[in-house]
């Protein structure tokens, strides 16, 4: 008789264990959770880069004038010549347009902008084509005659008169080169000039 007596006291313990455990809960956390799927998966917070000193600027550039550092700046950039193209590329393995600035300004002494959209706002525009100047850098758009985001860069190497401006850039199809900006595909792509210090 007593066998009898105990398993019903220890059940009727659990039932009002767990129908506590339940009763606390308040309605908001008892949400049914469902699988994630890719659609409402949440990508976890990207980490904050660690903040820099108020004092160090985001770029950096050697002492002196730019002007008296264009012709090393010329001289690096055609050391990648023949250089493969490969999109986000940084080194003579395999490079990309504006992977092609940043690392030949690191090469020289200065810390420039990595995407071509940034460096087509990084420094002073050049109001006139006529004025374009060696170590000048020349942004196109993707589409001849048309406006569009920036999807190109280059660096001039060379002005030899009014219609042969010479420039230096990864081309996705040759790897690094010199076009002239007067060329028939280059001229109806281009669409600014900067002068970068």
């Amino acid at each position: 008789m007593r066998k009898f007596t105990v398993v019903p006291s220890i059940l009727l313990a659990s039932l009002v264990f767990f129908s506590c455990e339940t009763l606390r809960k308040t309605p908001a956390s008892r949400t049914t959770r469902r699988p994630a799927t890719t659609s409402t998966a949440r990508k976890p917070a990207p980490a904050k880069p660690a903040p820099r000193p108020a004092n160090t600027p985001p770029y950096s550039r050697p002492s002196g004038p730019y002007e008296k550092r264009v012709n090393e700046v010329v001289r690096v950039a055609r050391t990648f010549t023949g250089t493969p193209y490969r999109s986000g590329g940084n080194d003579k393995r395999g490079i990309d347009c504006s992977g092609l600035i940043c690392s030949v300004y690191s090469e020289v002494g200065y810390k420039v902008p990595r995407v071509s959209w940034q460096q087509s706002e990084f420094g002073r525009e050049v109001a006139r084509v006529e004025d374009i100047q060696p170590g000048d850098w020349l942004f196109f758009v993707p589409d001849a005659g048309k406006e569009g985001y920036v999807s190109h860069a280059g660096i001039v190497t060379e002005v030899r008169g009014r219609q042969e401006v010479f420039f230096i850039h990864a081309s996705t199809s040759r790897g690094v080169r010199e076009d002239n900006l007067y060329s028939n595909y280059f001229k109806n792509r281009f669409v600014k000039a900067m002068r970068p210090f």
